[in-house]
């Protein structure tokens, strides 16, 4: 939303947003009663508070602390900062999907990014330097496919899979699970820097929001919600990675799990998950396989809002596989093992080129076929 379009809209969000007990579902139902965030607001002060009904929610509405509400506009003010709504039409369309959506994300950074096909990366904050080296090697191959990486700006298999992905060119974007302008761990604030430049950080806290243990399973969600899967490295029993994965499944994404050794703590995690139906992979490419047709279920949409970059293009002109692929492809659909046929290609890597080259909207897509765009 921009700061400058509707300001008392605006200001009604930032009220709301900001009054005690009115969590996202409470403020889903108003707007939907309501229709704008001002009609929601006026009929709040005067007792529709529905669920958000409470002691301290009245005595904020009667008398909104507006300091609090000028920091807001002043962090908006910013450039690349935002606040998007699920009222918006550029609200993520994975995230409206999910069983508890956010009312409202706080975005420093690209806000397209939001839209992009995007895999969550997560795992353990203490893991192993294998761990670190598959979250990276992971990251990597998921980005040349052409997925955002999402992940929790934490330290251990989060922040590795954010700095892989930002180190290969690649877009990322961290949800928090304190307001924008706070990072936590604070030790990430280089980190964070880079993926404000780089993607985006992302937070349904409003700013200046502390970081408090019941925002991090909410932080969670988003992280899952977002995604078109999730991938956990390493987790223990009791690590928060399970949330996301469970979230993840709850929202009927895919979720993913590296295998460990039986003698490794941080592999009871995925192996409980591979128990409970997580898909156990043990390279990038079968997780591009999969995801493909989800990921391309997202580009007729994401085609009108992120141009194709030109960097990208110039680099296929040189690489002999997509010289290849380019020469394979006509104007009569192919399927993907005559392509494989003919390129010599293997089906994985053939899957992740058709990913991009449809996301830039070179080629058409059609019944797992596949053709130049006339």
């Amino acid at each position: 939303m921009d700061v400058d379009a509707d300001r008392a809209e605006l200001e009604a969000w930032l009220i709301l947003l900001r009054t005690p007990g009115t969590g996202p579902a409470a403020l889903r139902e108003m707007l939907a009663r309501h229709g704008r965030a001002q009609a929601a607001l006026a009929a709040a002060r005067h007792g529709d508070l529905g669920r958000a009904d409470n002691d301290a929610a009245r005595a904020w509405l009667r008398a909104p602390d507006f300091a609090l509400v000028q920091t807001d506009f002043a962090w908006l003010a910013r450039p690349d900062h935002a606040l998007v709504t699920f009222a918006d039409a550029d609200f993520p369309p994975l995230l409206q999907e999910i069983p508890a959506p956010p009312a409202a994300l706080f975005v420093a950074g690209d806000a397209g990014a939001l839209w992009r096909p995007q895999v969550a990366v997560v795992g353990s904050r203490h893991a192993s330097q294998s761990g670190i080296a598959n979250a990276q090697a992971f990251t990597r191959a998921l980005v040349a496919a052409g997925f955002a990486i999402t992940s929790g700006l934490a330290e251990g298999i989060d922040g590795a899979a954010h700095a892989a992905a930002l180190d290969a060119g690649g877009c990322t974007l961290a949800v928090l699970g304190t307001g924008p302008d706070r990072i936590y761990p604070s030790r990430h604030g280089e980190l964070a820097a880079r993926v404000r430049g780089g993607g985006a950080l992302v937070s349904e806290f409003p700013p200046g929001t502390p970081g408090h243990p019941t925002h991090f399973p909410r932080r969670n969600r988003i992280i899952a919600g977002l995604g078109v899967a999730t991938l956990v490295i390493e987790a223990g029993l009791r690590s928060g990675s399970l949330i996301t994965a469970r979230n993840a499944a709850d929202s009927g994404r895919e979720v993913f799990a590296l295998p460990g050794s039986i003698h490794n703590p941080l592999a009871r995690g995925c192996h409980q998950l591979i128990r409970q139906g997580a898909r156990l992979v043990e390279s990038a490419d079968e997780i591009v396989a999969e995801l493909a047709p989800q990921a391309l279920a997202l580009c007729g949409q994401l085609r009108e809002r992120l141009p194709a970059p030109a960097a990208a293009d110039a680099a296929r002109a040189l690489d002999p596989d997509y010289a290849a692929l380019f020469a394979a492809l006509g104007h009569d659909a192919l399927g993907l093992d005559q392509l494989a046929h003919r390129t010599s290609l293997p089906v994985a890597t053939l899957s992740s080129m058709l990913l991009m080259l449809e996301l830039e909207g070179e080629i058409v897509a059609t019944g797992g076929a596949y053709a130049r765009r006339v």
